[in-house]
């Protein structure tokens, strides 16, 4: 097996490409000679401030050209890149910094921190652009995870920053030189920085969005030539409420590849794009931070509408809640095998293992017959009604697809009778009003009475952030404590 560097790759790469782009974002874009010799500059810069062979840097920069350039800096500098939002409250990015104790922190600091940082735009002018010394971390990389599920934690991918130029781990994906990526999705988030990090070392050019804008997203497509993407649902849901006239209007011909994960498809959504691009261009993934899962083409997909893929042998176990394997069919907490878990250690938190070592995210689903996953829901998001399990994302799918919703998320409220009622948080879509009628008739053809929600609240602001993410364990101790204080929902069913 022939292995480089990740950071003798760029310097590769920007032999033979030179003048070719590289990254290209609305605040700026760089060639390939650009992002090499500013990415010395970056590493040096980091040695001066004290940082060494495998240490933590955490790089807290918006979407942007300089994003990739600081992370192939740290990758020089033989150091792991750790990823945080650029944005994140102070109160929980002075934990996750606490945890990670890093040599040095890439953005605009605004919390108490008082090690080296490099500010955001910072002059790289005093130090030397030559070539670095050909040096690989112990780990090529760092997210920070645990908003949805539970107190931050940080996910070390212990990989060493080197490829395996044999059986590269971008190839499968038909990335390569010629190769378009467009990330529309946040950086600091596990799934765009992933494939634009292994676009990069393919050769690709990645051309990347400030922040999501469906007809944006879809101009890009065309002026780039767009081959590959990635997404969440919510990207695709918001392209799907775009104007036939204007969505239509643009030319995807060039895309080979659309992928979706980091949280469920509402199966219309889903269906609405293999009618539009046809099924061999529509791709599911499904896993944690820590890469273990399934995928599915569009083609399987419609042989078996909302499954997530095939289970491969011995890596996906199906496990009731006293530990003993659940039958074909029957919903259990969804479990990987051990082998998925060794190329990952927590920072914060320890992995949950079960008896035989594989490790839970705390997804709920099941396996049919033919071996195909579907999932239910997240354990920690399950609403016990009655003593029958009502699943959150199930609901949210079909409130989703009403015309007048933008999004949704559905918790769990205390009732004194049933142990734990719907409630239903909307965000209309831009214009609309709300139809109680209209939304509650729709709910009804779809789900099961038990399902239904009893009490409904309105949002002015986004319910899921730009990975898709919806913290729904906050906002239901939000509406607990609004409850404690006398508050009361002024839609309901009652």
């Amino acid at each position: 097996m022939s292995f480089k560097s990740m950071s003798s790759i760029i310097q590769d790469h920007a032999k033979r490409k030179g003048a070719a782009p590289a990254v290209t974002y609305p605040d700026g874009s760089l060639t390939w000679e650009e992002l090499d010799r500013r990415s010395n500059r970056r590493a040096r810069l980091l040695a001066s401030l004290g940082v060494r062979q495998d240490d933590l840097v955490v790089i807290m920069l918006p979407n942007g050209a300089e994003f990739h350039e600081a992370v192939a800096g740290v990758w020089k500098a033989g150091a792991t890149p750790c990823l945080l939002p650029s944005k994140l409250p102070s109160r929980e990015a002075g934990e996750i910094i606490a945890l990670a104790s890093p040599s040095a922190v890439i953005g605009d600091v605004s919390f108490p921190y008082d090690g080296p940082r490099v500010p955001a735009g910072a002059p790289l002018e005093a130090f030397s652009d030559a070539p670095m010394p050909d040096l690989g971390a112990k780990s090529w990389k760092a997210i920070a995870s645990g908003g949805s599920s539970g107190r931050p934690k940080i996910v070390v991918d212990t990989m060493p920053a080197f490829v395996n130029m044999d059986a590269p781990p971008y190839a499968p994906l038909g990335l390569g030189e010629g190769t378009v990526v467009l990330n529309p999705g946040p950086l600091y988030h596990n799934m765009p920085f992933l494939f634009t990090a292994l676009a990069l070392l393919a050769g690709a050019h990645v051309v990347g969005m400030s922040r999501f804008n469906p007809e944006e997203f879809l101009r890009l497509v065309q002026d780039h030539k767009a081959n590959f993407v990635a997404m969440v649902p919510t990207m695709m849901q918001r392209v799907c409420a775009l104007p036939d006239s204007a969505r239509l209007s643009y030319d995807m011909s060039s895309l080979k590849s659309v992928w979706h994960m980091s949280a469920p498809c509402p199966p219309w959504v889903k269906r609405a794009w293999i009618d539009w691009l046809g099924p061999d261009r529509i791709f599911e993934a499904y896993g944690g931070t820590e890469g273990s899962g399934t995928a599915i083409t569009g083609r399987d997909w419609l042989r078996k509408p909302g499954s997530v893929g095939k289970v491969a042998p011995g890596t996906v176990r199906i496990l009731r809640e006293d530990g003993s394997e659940a039958d074909v069919g029957e919903v259990g907490e969804v479990h990987f095998t051990a082998a998925g878990a060794a190329r990952f250690r927590y920072i914060g938190a320890e992995q949950s293992r079960d008896a035989s070592g594989g490790f839970w995210i705390g997804d709920l689903g099941h396996v049919d017959a033919d071996g195909y996953l579907f999932l239910a829901d997240r354990r920690s998001d399950l609403i016990i009604r009655g003593g029958a399990n009502v699943y959150p994302a199930e609901i949210e799918a079909v409130l989703d697809e009403h015309p007048l919703i933008s999004s949704s998320a559905v918790i769990g409220l205390p009732d004194d009778d049933l142990g734990q009622r719907v409630h239903a948080i909307i965000q209309l879509r831009e214009g609309k009003q709300f139809d109680f009628a209209a939304i509650d008739a729709h709910v009804e053809e779809r789900l099961a009475k038990y399902k239904w929600p009893a009490t409904f609240e309105l949002s002015a602001t986004p319910l899921r952030d730009d990975a898709g993410k919806v913290r729904r364990t906050a906002l239901k101790a939000e509406r607990e404590a609004w409850l404690d204080a006398g508050h009361a929902f002024e839609i309901s069913r009652a």
